[in-house]
């Protein structure tokens, strides 16, 4: 999954912060419905993953109920997250 494609896609731009804050929103909205109606795994899971970038995304268990793997997935991407940010803190 290329991210700069899905940035392209979804905010219509290849930088969102251009974007107005109506245009910014209405983007967002149209990410979380993509991520709603997905169905492949991988293509899901890289929605989910840029949701949580922009701080929109559902928790694990409520974005993966159906899908235990996806949900352990994404449980171990926010502890990565998690001890990546505590390092950067640390060193700072």
């Amino acid at each position: 999954m290329d991210l700069d494609a899905l940035i392209l896609h979804f905010f219509g731009t290849e930088d969102p912060a251009e974007l107005t804050e109506a245009d910014y929103d209405r983007a967002l909205e149209k990410l979380k419905i993509g991520f709603g109606v997905e169905r492949e795994p991988g293509r899901k899971f890289a929605l989910w993953t840029l949701m949580e970038a922009l701080g929109v995304a559902p928790l694990p268990a409520e974005a993966f109920a159906q899908e235990p793997l996806l949900k352990a997935a994404a449980e171990d991407y926010l502890k990565a997250a998690f001890r990546m940010e505590r390092h950067g803190d640390e060193e700072a």
